[in-house]
């Protein structure tokens, strides 16, 4: 059977005004900084800045009507942007739009079939990687109206942008560098405390836009490149099927697809990581599907969730789906009283804002690569060149190989017959629970075979299964693999534990995961008294810090 419940029909039963207040404020926040942002994701994917918001509007709408997650807040997002713009020069804005609906019923039939938890099995290095190959084609790509190059279109591809670049970058405007430079100033440097009252990206916007047009600086603005925004609702206009083109769009179209389910998947990740709740990956599929279908009917792009503007909806307030409702009507107000102030604003703002999205979106702290294996670093390093020289899908597919590749071969290292020994009986009796007791406030688990990135949230579950222990002692003495994604979901169950006043003992861990546990840093930083050889020293442990009172908090 198809399980179709939006998360919104549980969060209306006893919905109340202060709920709604909350979601109300959160829900203009994250309109105000999403406008700025739909607009330049449009445009540097080749299209309208009104398409973006169009998008957002609808995509953003019908994503809370029917998602499945609480916080999650949809739209078009920096990640579409070099596919966007490959598919735009190649089959034109069109074939872009029935790009979009072929992803959005792929997206559909993801969900239907219940994939969404298939995602799991794309490994951290891997995302990663592909996600700051992204955010450095981004950057290129902006460098044009940064710095006010006289190219007419920039190419698509690293190394053909890489040479218009080369060729082009002695000729730039001293004044558009100016503005532009100024403009990501204000964004980076904007202070944090204002930020939820008045969102960089806005402010920047606004102040650009105002000093501009005010001491008539000649840049080119979006009047200038597209004419006045139009100001009304978007109108319904089914495209024309190009069933020339038809098999050629079918592998773009799986890319947007697959992109849009990992993007929004993981922005649901990151909202539970941030309200300890609990997404339906299946429903938030599907309606991720029905926004990318019905969007292009009203001249929007690819949307999927958005991991800033849902981060700024739980950091202001919001609540229920009802924010991202009200992020969708604020944009559509602004549409309908503002859009002809639009055409005011200048490319260099709009680069500028893109520049600072892309810096942001990258995970550039390259020390994090000592902490973790090499074959990992080697997934996230081949992954990120892939995508920055070739494309997503290859970069994905190569990925995923090495992923399996190295996966197979640690897994057959760890694999082996051994002879019993009389001196065994003795070594096992100390991870067994028998003949020991455990300490009231306190809980002993077991982790057995391999701890990685498709199974790494099982761990999760200890955090409701005892929600009474102040204390969770986790055994790992029959744990045959950990990965990085696995080192990184015990360091998220240890950082919870804490911020609830609790405490994680990890006990019986073999010389290689204690030597990853050291690596990583994740044993000083949960104390290496928490770190113990058996069974039996760790209800020691755990009885001393009972005893005490020394836990968290």
């Amino acid at each position: 059977m198809i399980a179709f419940r939006p998360r919104l029909l549980d969060c209306l039963a006893g919905y109340d005004r202060l709920t709604f207040r909350h979601d109300l404020m959160a829900g203009l926040t994250v309109g105000i900084v999403a406008l700025p942002l739909a607009m330049a994701f449009a445009m540097a994917s080749g299209v309208t800045p009104q398409a973006g918001i169009f998008t957002a509007v609808v995509g953003g709408l019908l994503a809370a009507l029917f998602g499945g997650t609480r916080l999650s807040v949809t739209g078009p997002t920096g990640a579409f942007i070099v596919i966007l713009y490959g598919i735009v020069l190649k089959y034109g804005v069109a074939n872009l739009m029935i790009c979009t609906m072929m992803a959005g019923v792929m997206l559909i039939l993801m969900g239907v079939l219940r994939l969404g938890q298939v995602i799991r099995f794309f490994p951290m290095p891997l995302i990663t990687g592909f996600t700051n190959g992204i955010a450095l084609l981004i950057f290129l790509t902006q460098l044009k109206d940064f710095f006010g190059l006289p190219v007419a279109h920039m190419p698509s591809g690293f190394f053909a942008v890489a040479v218009t670049l080369r060729q082009s970058l002695p000729h730039l405007d001293p004044t558009t560098t100016v503005v532009a430079v100024v403009t990501l100033a204000v964004i980076l440097f904007w202070p944090r405390r204002l930020n939820k009252i008045l969102p960089s990206p806005f402010v920047a916007l606004v102040l650009g836009t105002v000093a501009c047009t005010l001491l008539h600086v000649p840049l080119a603005t979006i009047g200038t490149k597209f004419g006045a925004i139009p100001q009304g609702l978007p109108k319904l206009t089914v495209p024309a099927l190009d069933f020339n083109h038809l098999s050629d769009l079918l592998a773009p179209a799986f890319t947007i697809a697959l992109l849009g389910a990992i993007e929004s998947l993981l922005c649901a990740v990151v909202a539970d990581t941030m309200t300890n709740d609990k997404h339906d990956a299946n429903q938030e599929l599907m309606a991720q599907g029905i926004a990318n279908l019905v969007s292009p009917l009203f001249g929007g792009i690819p949307a999927t969730g958005a991991v800033a503007r849902t981060a700024t909806s739980i950091s202001n307030g919001g609540r229920t789906p009802v924010a991202a409702v009200v992020h969708a009507v604020v944009l559509l107000l602004i549409l309908l009283i503002a859009a002809p102030l639009a055409s005011y604003i200048p490319l260099a703002v709009l680069a500028a804002i893109l520049v600072s999205v892309s810096l942001k979106m990258g995970d550039w702290d390259v020390r994090k690569a000592k902490l973790f294996p090499r074959r990992d670093t080697a997934i996230l390093i081949v992954t990120f060149v892939l995508t920055v020289t070739f494309d997503l899908t290859v970069a994905v597919e190569i990925g995923l190989l090495m992923a399996a590749v190295f996966f197979i071969q640690n897994m057959a290292r760890n694999t082996g017959v051994h002879l019993l020994k009389p001196e065994y009986a003795q070594l096992f009796e100390r991870h067994s629970i028998a003949g020991k007791t455990v300490p009231a406030g306190c809980a002993a688990f077991r982790i057995e075979g391999a701890l990685f990135f498709g199974a790494a949230d099982t761990v999760e579950q200890l955090l409701h299964q005892a929600p009474d222990a102040r204390v969770i002692i986790l055994q790992l003495h029959r744990l045959v693999l950990l990965d990085t994604t696995g080192l990184l979901a015990l360091d998220s169950l240890n950082s919870k534990l804490r911020e609830q006043g609790r405490a994680l003992i990890l006990c019986g861990a073999a010389p290689e995961v204690v030597q990853m546990l050291v690596g990583s840093r994740l044993a000083a930083d949960m104390g290496e008294s928490n770190l113990q050889p058996d069974l039996a020293a760790a209800l020691t442990r755990a009885e001393t810090l009972l005893t005490d009172g020394v836990v968290w908090g």
